[in-house]
């Protein structure tokens, strides 16, 4: 075992942005990620147009633009964090992705 130099510089550790589009791989994987978003900030409308932003991203956003019926310019703009969908684009994306949006009863007293 070496013992490090007296006024050494550790060594730097490499780290890498974490992308999350890239670790949803299925269709559940996607609704689950949807879904989570709803229930953990239902009041967030612009986490959720980003949530549906990084769905698109892991399906390929020049076929989801496609599907949707925009162009890809427009559904980035859209989905980024500085965009501010209608709800038509929202249920457009969302049809486009394979997801269906649902209602379900709140608690009382929420």
């Amino acid at each position: 075992m070496t013992k490090a130099k007296a006024g050494a510089t550790p060594a730097k550790t490499k780290t890498t942005p974490y992308d999350v589009a890239e670790h949803l791989r299925t269709p559940e994987e996607m609704a689950a990620y949807l879904d989570a978003w709803l229930e953990e900030a239902p009041d967030d409308a612009a986490g959720i147009a980003r949530a549906l932003g990084d769905i698109a991203r892991a399906k390929g956003m020049t076929q989801v633009a496609k599907d949707a019926g925009l162009s890809r310019e427009s559904l980035y703009r859209a989905l980024s964090a500085e965009g501010n969908p209608s709800f038509a684009t929202i249920l457009k994306v969302a049809k486009a992705l394979g997801l269906k949006l649902h209602a379900q009863a709140a608690p009382s007293g929420v």
